[in-house]
């Protein structure tokens, strides 16, 4: 299994608020360990990475996760969805 977590920066190269909260929480309850990659979105530059990844994905929210696996990829907007799914039962 691979994760990997896209973060928005803001224009003024701030991080997103919500994407904080979100890797706090992946610390607090001890699994940050398991994402393999983090990929930047960047406000306003549609050749980011993290910007390619969601527009790939049709996704409009930060942060989101992108877990691939042997049954494929599947994408969560929600850490605590994530969390339980994912990370505390794997």
């Amino acid at each position: 299994m691979h994760i990997t977590m896209v973060k928005k920066e803001l224009r003024d190269g701030r991080p997103c608020r919500k994407c904080e909260q979100a890797m706090d929480t992946l610390m607090a309850r001890k699994v940050w360990n398991r994402i393999d990659e983090v990929v930047v979105a960047k406000e306003g530059d549609a050749s980011s990475p993290g910007v390619q990844l969601a527009t790939k994905h049709g996704i409009d929210v930060a942060p989101f996760f992108i877990v691939k696996d042997d049954a494929g990829e599947q994408v969560y907007t929600s850490v605590m969805q994530l969390i339980k799914e994912r990370l505390v039962a794997a």
